[in-house]
């Protein structure tokens, strides 16, 4: 099999970590390199009883109200790997291996649980109550990229809301999670929970017991147990990203601000941003959630990869909010290759308009390095703007509700000064 991705790195920063009493949240999505990232809005939404809803591969029952969410999601799948709600509540996830055999056929995708987290749950206590249960009822597995050859993992969560955060790990339908109160910390595709446990699946130390991975006498260390004997080459490697992430926040505790955590997720000699063989950062996010529940959270994405070579753009949820649907992919309906049996047996382009022109971008500065050293100059500073502007709102100096177009106008802007 070809060499899984070492897919994302997840942070969180809660005060005393955080300059501004914020909690502040980023993470990257390392994905198959030519894999589109969409950004999608959702409103919140009444369901009537009896609902289904198609995730991925599978049905499942619908919940009668669902909040709204932003997602950056690969465009190809219903689930998404990172993303917000309107209560606040922030969700990354992480490919993981673990001694439990990652199950045959199709079930949720570990993406799916992580917007039926958002969707469903109004904190990040109550996300991972919701992810849990959907696990130990449904399971995860299913092929986790565009490509018939099988590929499937297990998955790690990072779950934030203003004033906590919680680690969420999983092996099969086991699980552990530990509750983060202070601080900074990141996750980063390996078992990172030790005895340290806030929160655990009711059967996971008698299946640690029966399997022999525990002995029962010994001070049980979840990550211990768990992780396995002969992990992946690429989950080694994460290890050198874990520790790089981990000293790049420490270095900057105390004073983390959206305008940092960029800057981390931006960093190429520690591995946080991803550009090796066939895979790369395809997709990045920061959210600054005030402790204040007046002020309004801000969540900043990218919608192309690599983001040292791109623009964070904010959206607010609003009554107003805009969908940007130049950073949405083409439907393909029913003739989609993931909808089709046997699945991905052809590839559509589903390449949406902001990706096309940041690629197009990305080639002529190779070509006109000058020309392409200028544009984004101007775009940085268009990204310096919006922080400023974002700066005012954390402060309450303007409405939130009054944001509600700026990711879209900011979408728009770059498109033109790419063309």
């Amino acid at each position: 099999m070809a060499e899984p991705p070492s897919s994302c790195d997840c942070f969180v920063s809660l005060p005393p970590g955080s300059r501004d009493h914020h909690v502040i949240f980023g993470k990257n999505s390392d994905r198959p390199r030519d894999e589109v990232q969409e950004v999608s809005f959702h409103p919140a939404t009444s369901h009537p009883p009896g609902a289904t809803l198609e995730c991925t591969f599978i049905q499942i029952p619908q919940a009668e109200r669902t909040h709204a969410v932003v997602l950056s999601k690969p465009a190809w799948m219903w689930g998404a790997e990172m993303g917000a709600n309107d209560h606040g509540v922030c969700v990354g996830n992480e490919a993981v291996w673990t001694r439990e055999p990652v199950a045959p056929g199709e079930a949720l995708l570990g993406m799916d649980l992580l917007r039926l987290g958002l969707e469903r749950g109004d904190s990040a206590r109550a996300a991972l109550t919701v992810i849990t249960d959907l696990l130990e009822l449904h399971g995860q597995g299913g092929q986790c990229r565009e490509d018939p050859e099988p590929f499937s993992y297990h998955n790690t969560f990072l779950l934030v809301d203003r004033s906590e955060a919680w680690v969420l790990e999983t092996a099969g339908r086991l699980w552990a999670a530990h509750k983060v109160s202070e601080g900074v910390k990141n996750i980063s595709n390996q078992l990172t929970i030790g005895t340290e446990i806030s929160a655990e699946h009711p059967e996971l130390r008698s299946v640690a017991r029966a399997k022999g991975w525990w002995d029962g006498q010994e001070p049980f260390n979840f990550s211990q147990v768990f992780s396995p004997e002969n992990p992946p080459a690429r989950m080694e490697l994460a290890k050198r990203r874990y520790k790089g992430g981990a000293e790049l926040l420490q270095w900057h505790s105390g004073s983390v601000t959206a305008e940092v955590m960029m800057s981390i997720l931006r960093d190429k000699p520690s591995g946080i941003c991803m550009d090796s063989g066939g895979f790369c950062t395809t997709g990045s996010m920061v959210s600054v959630l005030p402790a204040d529940g007046s002020l309004p959270c801000v969540h900043f994405f990218t919608a192309t990869p690599d983001p040292s070579r791109s623009i964070f753009k904010p959206f607010v949820f609003s009554d107003g909010s805009t969908p940007a649907l130049r950073v949405v992919s083409p439907q393909f309906g029913p003739d989609d290759p993931v909808r089709k049996q046997p699945r991905f047996q052809s590839r559509v382009d589903r390449r949406h308009d902001l990706y096309k022109a940041h690629q197009g971008a990305l080639i002529a500065m190779e070509t006109k390095p000058e020309d392409g050293s200028a544009v984004y100059s101007v775009l940085r500073d268009l990204e310096s703007q919006c922080l400023s502007e974002i700066s005012a709102v954390l402060r309450g100096e303007t409405a939130g509700d009054e944001l509600g177009d700026l990711f879209f106008d900011c979408v728009d802007t770059e498109i033109k000064f790419y063309q």
